[in-house]
């Protein structure tokens, strides 16, 4: 198992040090960040003195090897914006973030599990049918555009909700529901095709034969063995949060990472883009990385692997 971690272990952060390298090198060379921060109106001497100031007047190759130098004893860098550090800029976004991802992600969960487990047991009956074409929808629909939506139905047509800002428990409602349909549809059909798949195992049939009544069956021996692959899904959707809310937080003006990753884009402030995409990075890595070590504690075969 220790030797099964390790090998994990690394393989993560060699995926971690090269995307960090493919960003760094693809920032630079999509534009020139000092006209993004002061306008193209700016002087030439402005110009050269903002690059001079930022380290940009440097190679590419320079550049890399001073911000990997300084990430290694935890300097990200500092905010061409504002001049304050990256992960004081960083940081005071992640509640924000956590908040809208945790809930969204407990949601999905509540929606999607009971929802497949209900369309694989009323299989091919009308309340399956609906279930499934519920499911196909919510995951056919872009986030950001579902998110759109909801807002003219809820905020602007009905002005029952608000549309955007976070001060209130009101502000939740339409980003987590969101949110959480997107991934609760993902859920619910890979749950019921692994259920199906499960109820039609012979030692199903043999517990049926038994007398066992269905709750049981489902409860004590499917479930249990749906739960492995299941592990898999739920760790990719896990993994995925972040990188949604990108896509649902500036529909919302909910200030976390993902909005503040839009705005950092736009204008050109390398240092936060980067520390976001590394945090967004290092989460996943992370993610995928426990996943791996349940799927191995779940099922000892893939130990071997």
């Amino acid at each position: 198992m220790g030797s099964f971690i390790l090998a994990r272990l690394i393989r993560a952060i060699i995926v971690l040090m090269a995307t960090v390298t493919v960003v760094f090198v693809v920032l630079r060379i999509s534009g020139d960040s000092a006209q993004q921060m002061l306008s193209d109106t700016a002087s030439p001497e402005a110009l050269a003195a903002f690059r001079a100031k930022w380290g940009l007047d440097r190679s590419i190759f320079e550049q890399y090897l001073i911000y990997v130098g300084n990430a290694f004893r935890g300097d990200f860098g500092t905010s061409y914006a504002d001049g304050r550090d990256v992960f004081e800029v960083v940081s005071e976004r992640i509640p924000k973030t956590l908040l809208l991802t945790v809930s969204a992600f407990i949601l999905s969960i509540m929606i999607g599990i009971p929802a497949g487990v209900i369309a694989a047991v009323r299989r091919e009956s009308a309340i399956d049918k609906a279930v499934m074409a519920g499911a196909v929808l919510g995951y056919s629909i872009p986030n950001f555009l579902l998110g759109l939506v909801f807002v003219f139905i809820f905020a602007v047509w009905l002005r029952v909700l608000p549309s955007s800002g976070s001060s209130t428990w009101n502000h939740m409602i339409l980003p987590v529901t969101t949110f959480a349909l997107f991934n609760a549809a993902a859920i619910a059909r890979f749950m019921r095709s692994t259920l199906i798949d499960v109820l039609g195992q012979p030692y199903i049939a043999a517990a049926r034969a038994d007398g066992i009544p269905q709750w049981e069956i489902i409860l004590r021996h499917a479930l249990p063995n749906a739960a492995i692959p299941m592990v898999t899904t739920l760790g990719f959707t896990a993994g995925g949060l972040l990188g949604g809310a990108v896509l649902i937080e500036p529909v919302f003006a909910w200030p976390g990472l993902g909005s503040g990753f839009v705005t950092a884009t736009s204008s050109g402030d390398l240092s936060v883009v980067q520390a976001m995409i590394f945090l967004f990075t290092a989460f996943m890595v992370t993610v995928n990385l426990t996943v791996d070590v349940l799927y191995a504690v779940l099922n000892p075969k893939i130990r071997k692997h």
